[in-house]
């Protein structure tokens, strides 16, 4: 089942985890919105470098470290995503803490081995 996800922290390098991610969620069948800071594309799909309301998202998946995340908050909660992941270089129990009492699950995981064993 497709699930639409937002990437906070997609970049146009290919060595950075929001790139991998954005790629691999692709590959298994998911709409993702790639949002970063740097214009530029991951595999023609545009970085989207402002903050538009997106629709029925299911998952964000953070590539932003817990210094850089109030910034986001505001956001990712307007979004009313289902879960929130906290990939590895993320976690942030303060943040996770407030995720979690707004009903939205909180996941301290890796994107991309959760899309390899099949449990995204």
């Amino acid at each position: 089942m497709s699930k639409d996800t937002v990437v906070i922290g997609a970049s146009p390098s290919e060595e950075k985890y929001g790139y991998k991610a954005t790629v691999s969620l692709k590959r298994h069948g998911h709409k993702v919105y790639p949002i970063g800071i740097k214009e530029g594309k991951i595999e023609g799909q545009e970085i989207i470098t402002d903050r538009p309301l997106i629709q029925n998202v299911d998952t964000v998946t953070l590539y932003v470290g817990a210094q850089n995340q109030d910034g986001w908050k505001d956001y990712i909660f307007s979004l009313k995503p289902k879960r929130v992941v906290f990939n590895p270089g993320t976690e942030n129990e303060v943040f996770e803490a407030e995720v979690r009492a707004k009903g939205i699950e909180a996941v301290e995981a890796c994107t991309l081995v959760m899309l390899s064993i099949g449990n995204y």
